[in-house]
């Protein structure tokens, strides 16, 4: 068997870091996540929680059922035989996500176009003409991370974070984009306002999107907004 393109390394005591040394992201990125949805749908003994990341897999275990050496032996047989060239889901769903570009002094939309030299029309153009793919989930409460619009320059974070940013709260960071799906605090760039509620607890699923997944987000007015405030976002 050939051998598997990671790196497998400890993370203290109870936890393995599976890595892709792949140069090719996107096959980096789908050989994690096969991996992360191998152990979650295998019931591995001993596999507590697996968090697949962009390009890495942190894998929580119980010692008393397994040890990390066995494990290791293990996820590189099993990454050997991933087939990292099958797309992350045959038929990904696409959710559309309307958002209000607000210039009111709470968001960074303004600040934001004038650090990039372009006008707050182009922030909104660039941010809202592609088809995002969800790379992973983070935090605060499963925000679907996404590579970032074509701005001109990566976006710096906020020199002095905030101490709460509002759930539904749409922002930039370098060269990424999110959604806040729970209240937090956060240090990137807000620029818009979704009325959509992401984030159910009640649901079997907490937030309703998977890594692989797409994401469109769609510029709407004031009305729009208050007429969709409290809406489930679902897939179209």
């Amino acid at each position: 068997m050939a051998e598997a393109p990671v790196i497998i390394s400890a993370s203290g005591d109870t936890a393995l870091r599976v890595a892709s040394t792949m140069a090719d992201r996107e096959a980096g990125w789908r050989l994690v996540h096969h991996l992360a949805r191998f152990l979650e749908s295998a019931a591995v003994p001993g596999v507590e929680c697996v968090i697949p990341t962009y390009d890495a897999a942190l894998i929580e275990i119980d010692p008393l059922d397994v040890s990390l050496d066995r494990l290791r032996d293990f996820l590189t047989h099993v990454a050997a035989g991933i087939d990292f060239e099958r797309p992350l889901s045959e038929n990904p769903r696409t959710f559309d996500v309307p958002v209000l570009y607000d210039e009111d002094d709470s968001l960074d939309l303004a600040d934001v176009a004038r650090a990039q030299g372009i006008e707050i029309s182009d922030v909104i153009r660039l941010h809202s003409e592609p088809t995002y793919v969800v790379r992973c989930l983070g935090a605060p409460g499963g925000s679907p991370m996404l590579d970032g619009p074509a701005f001109p320059e990566p976006v710096p974070r906020l020199s002095s974070p905030r101490a709460h940013v509002p759930q539904g709260v749409v922002s930039v960071a370098g060269r990424q984009a999110t959604i806040t799906p729970a209240a937090a605090p956060g240090g990137w760039a807000l620029i818009g306002r979704t009325p959509l509620t992401v984030l159910d607890l009640d649901a079997e699923r907490f937030v309703p999107y998977a890594p692989g997944d797409l994401i469109r987000f769609r510029p709407i007015g004031r009305d729009e907004y208050d007429a969709l405030q409290g809406t489930r976002m679902s897939a179209l």
